[in-house]
């Protein structure tokens, strides 16, 4: 596979996501992107943002190869009120998202990249789900899914997985158990394998509590949950340390040892990757039947429209995906071979 054909749905109408869309589809090479959403609305921030023309489409097939950013029409709503959180905005969102994850699959797209949604706007369009991750998870049926920031900083790659994604605080220590920490873990090395091609991964996995419980004193998860669910995977064959101490972890650049860091929850693992990689990080979703990335950056509702947005994490989403998608292409060839 020379040039993969990717699905990018365009976000909440109302946010950044189609202006990042647009420009980051003028930067990408050797990869053809079909937009996803309604043409109405491309069109005229295209317009406003004076980005050019945009290209409607009526079939993936008909997008072409080498010509530059095509819409497949969603027909999904009557345009956007930037900076607003609407239903109409989470309705037309989501049914991007939909559509861009049947083409993945059905094999007319080699993957998908989501531009970002409003939780708050997909829940008052109707979508009883916290996210895109939980979403594509029950839309492919996918057994299990994780989810990893990645990016590629001067010191070495960094990538975070959770054990918990979107769920309250109060209930993540409830669902840190040994099974779901072993299945996050397995999940995550199986994939770092076959998308990433990193042969053995070496996984290092952070305790739940401050100090990783200290023994015992400041909390009982480490030594009764995380560290029998270690050993275990360290018994099936698979490389990984921990628990760790999250605050000196990361303050001491311990996770450029490791292929990935296991968090427990959400803001344990996202506030030091967003600090380290600013704005270059890419979310993707690992133990899907599809490839899938996304910008590791919200629907930014207070600059939509001002033509200020940065595409380099959309761009670097765009690429991790590419490179995914070829890999897939690879071993889905010398399997048949």
């Amino acid at each position: 596979m020379t040039r993969p054909r990717l699905a990018v749905s365009i976000g909440d109408p109302n946010g950044i996501g189609p202006e990042v869309t647009l420009r980051a589809a003028r930067r990408a090479r050797d990869v053809d992107l079909v937009a996803v959403g309604s043409a109405v609305v491309l069109q005229a921030q295209a317009q406003a943002l004076g980005l050019g023309p945009v290209r409607v489409v009526p079939t993936v097939a008909a997008s072409g190869a080498g010509e530059g950013l095509a819409v497949l029409d969603t027909d999904a709503g009557p345009g956007f009120e930037w900076g607003r959180t609407t239903a109409e905005g989470g309705r037309q969102a989501m049914r991007a998202v939909a559509l861009a994850c049947d083409l993945a699959l059905s094999g007319d797209v080699d993957g998908l990249v989501t531009a970002p949604i409003s939780k708050e706007a997909i829940q008052l369009a109707g979508y009883d789900v916290p996210g895109h991750t939980e979403f594509l998870q029950a839309r492919t049926g996918a057994p299990t899914v994780v989810m990893v920031l990645a990016a590629e900083l001067p010191a070495g790659p960094l990538r975070v997985a959770l054990v918990t994604i979107h769920v309250p605080v109060a209930a993540v220590a409830g669902l840190v158990t040994a099974e779901r920490v072993g299945r996050v873990c397995r999940t995550l090395a199986e994939a770092l394998r076959a998308d990433l091609g990193i042969a053995e991964p070496r996984l290092a996995v952070l305790g739940l509590n401050p100090h990783a419980g200290d023994g015992g004193v400041i909390g009982r998860q480490e030594v009764d949950v995380i560290a029998p669910a270690l050993d275990a995977l360290r018994a099936g064959g698979l490389a990984v340390d921990g628990p760790f101490p999250a605050d000196a972890f990361f303050g001491r650049a311990a996770w450029r040892r490791a292929d990935a860091v296991v968090a427990m929850y959400h803001d344990q693992g996202l506030a030091p990757f967003k600090a380290l990689a600013q704005g270059a990080g890419v979310n993707v979703t690992l133990g899907l039947p599809v490839v899938r990335t996304s910008p590791d950056h919200g629907t930014a509702f207070d600059v939509a429209g001002r033509g200020v947005a940065d595409p380099s994490s959309m761009l670097a989403a765009v690429r991790l995906a590419a490179r995914m998608a070829r890999r897939r292409a690879g071993a889905s060839a010398t399997a048949s071979d």
